[in-house]
C-alpha cells in the first residue's frame, strides 16, 4: 500500500501551501504529492493523469477538499467511481470526514458517503458556475466605465514621423525602422496607416 496526495489550484499565481501543508502533517512524502495548476472544469490534467497511472489496489490518496479534485459534478462522480471500484483505491477527504472510504464500508456507511458526495460535487459545481457568472459580470460592469481589457496598445516612439520618412526613403532597413520603433511588423504598419490619415486629415 502506497499514500499519495493531490493538489490543485486554478493556476500558476495561486498558493498551493495549504494543500501541501494538510497532506505533509498526514504524513504524505512529498515525491507522491502531485499538484495541478489548472482549472478543476475537467479532469484532462497532466499530474492527475500521471497519478492514475501509478495507482494501484490499496492505495490510498489524500485530498484537501472535493473541490480540489474537480468542478464538475457528473465528472467526480465518475472519477470517484472510477478511482474507488475500478482501480480499487481507497479515497480520504481531509476537509470531509464521512468522505473517507476507509471507513464504514457497510451498506450504510457507503450510502452516507455516496450522498455526501453528491451534494459536495453539486456544490462545488455551482461555485465554479457562479465564480464564472461574477466574472462575467464584472467585466461587463468594467466595460461598461470604460476600462480597456486585453494588451495595452503600444505607442509610437517620439521621432515616428522621422522614422517613417528615413524608411520610405530606404535610408533604414524594414528591420532597422521596427527595431528603432520597438514594434512588431504588423503594429508598426496598424501605426503607419493611423499616422498617415491624420497626415491626410492635416492633424
Amino acid at each position: 500500500m502506497h499514500i499519495y496526495g493531490y493538489v490543485r489550484v486554478s493556476s500558476t499565481d495561486q498558493n498551493e501551501d495549504r494543500q501541501l501543508l494538510a497532506l505533509e502533517e498526514l504524513g504524505v512524502q512529498t515525491s507522491n504529492i502531485f499538484i495541478d495548476k489548472q482549472s478543476g472544469k475537467d479532469f484532462k490534467r497532466p499530474q492527475y493523469t500521471e497519478l492514475v497511472q501509478v495507482l494501484k489496489p490499496n492505495d490510498v490518496l489524500y485530498i484537501k477538499s472535493i473541490d480540489r479534485l474537480g468542478r464538475n459534478y457528473d465528472e467526480i462522480l465518475s472519477q470517484w467511481k472510477m478511482l474507488t471500484k475500478d482501480i480499487g483505491i481507497d479515497i480520504v477527504v481531509i476537509d470531509m470526514p464521512l468522505l473517507d472510504t476507509r471507513q464504514c464500508k457497510d451498506l450504510l456507511g457507503t450510502f452516507i458517503s455516496d450522498v455526501v458526495l453528491q451534494l459536495l460535487s453539486f456544490v462545488a459545481q455551482h461555485e465554479r458556475e457562479s465564480i464564472r457568472q461574477r466574472q462575467a459580470e464584472g467585466i461587463a460592469a468594467a466595460k461598461k466605465k470604460g476600462v480597456r481589457f486585453g494588451r495595452p496598445e503600444i505607442g509610437v516612439p517620439v521621432n515616428f514621423d522621422e522614422l517613417v520618412a528615413k524608411w520610405e526613403k530606404k535610408q533604414i532597413s524594414t528591420e532597422d525602422v521596427l527595431s528603432l520603433c520597438n514594434m512588431g511588423r504588423s503594429t508598426f504598419y496598424a501605426r503607419l496607416k493611423e499616422y498617415k490619415l491624420l497626415c491626410q486629415n492635416g492633424k
